[in-house]
């Protein structure tokens, strides 16, 4: 088949390389631009640019799909079929209809459920049991397409999102490859979604990182885990080095009453509104993630301590 790739993030990255394996003609690679990153700000290119380049693709990276002269420029790539993972553009109307075969999306969710931006986050910090990914036709609507083939997982109690994404990583690769193939032997089936319980995943705000201790510590489970490793979810406080923002990786529920915020014992068991959160494994602003007990050297997180 002759493909037009559009993926930005590692999720896509390893859906790109799994189609190149399959001999697929990769007749160009669409990315989000580099963006500004790291403390010097520099431009950085997304995990799909720098793969397409090692493997000697062609790669564009407009910040627009909606003037003429790009939608000239997609039609002109005489694709078979587009392949869409994790872009991060709406494509209009008249990028949808240029392949032959249409665009297909690798979606991160079961689909109707978590729609949008974010479903690997939004799945976790649900408490959903189960996720998958699903190979689904694109249309105007966001992820309302007919959907063709899934492969589900079961969602661990402890499990990250990024321990999710590499495992969908592994389960949509292949998967897509599959849908190529079916699609070239005219043989690739299409049911309609459900309306009947959809959501919506909509992108990660900076504010719902900060742990709001009045909340139970069952949720706040699932908020460390669901931004874990990134954005990660966070507390502030100042224990003895002055205000430091301080990222919480991985936690435990578990039993315990107090004011909200306030250490229930030298080990970093943390009050909440219901029950407490026992702090794991954490990560200073400029450092490498730790465990609790080498974080909490000459650090004042001791039974009666408070954290914003």
């Amino acid at each position: 088949m002759r493909v037009v790739f559009m993926g930005t993030p590692d999720f896509a990255a390893a859906l790109l390389k799994e189609i190149c394996a399959r001999g697929h003609d990769v007749a160009a690679v669409y990315t989000q631009p580099p963006r500004p990153a790291g403390r010097g700000m520099a431009e950085k290119k997304s995990p799909v640019h720098l793969l397409a380049e090692s493997l000697g693709l062609p790669v564009r990276a407009p910040k627009s799909l909606r003037s003429e002269e790009e939608t000239a420029a997609f039609a002109a790539l005489d694709a078979d079929v587009g392949v869409v993972a994790a872009y991060g553009l709406l494509l209009p109307q008249p990028i949808l209809d240029a392949p032959r075969y249409g665009c297909l999306n690798l979606h991160g969710s079961l689909l109707p459920r978590w729609r949008g931006a974010a479903p690997i986050q939004r799945a976790i910090m649900a408490g959903d049991t189960e996720s998958g990914v699903m190979v689904m036709e694109m249309e105007a609507g966001l992820d309302t397409g007919p959907v063709a083939l899934t492969a589900t997982t079961p969602i661990g109690e402890d499990m990250t999102a990024g321990e999710l994404h590499n495992r969908l990583i592994e389960l949509g690769a292949p998967l897509m490859a599959q849908a190529l193939d079916l699609l070239g032997k005219g043989q690739l089936r299409f049911t309609p979604q459900s309306e009947e319980g959809a959501t919506y995943a909509k992108k990660i705000e900076k504010a719902e990182a900060k742990i709001d201790w009045r909340a139970p510590a069952r949720d706040l489970h699932n908020l460390v885990r669901g931004l874990s490793p990134f954005p990660g979810a966070f507390f502030e406080a100042d224990l003895g080095h002055g205000a430091e923002r301080v990222k919480v990786l991985r936690a435990r529920a578990e039993a315990g009453k107090g004011a909200p915020g306030t250490a229930l014992d030298d080990n970093g068991l943390i009050a909440c509104g219901e029950g407490a959160l026992r702090l794991l494994r954490v990560q200073r602003a400029g450092k490498g993630e730790m465990d609790f007990e080498e974080f909490a050297r000459g650090r004042k997180l001791t039974r009666g301590v408070a954290l914003g």
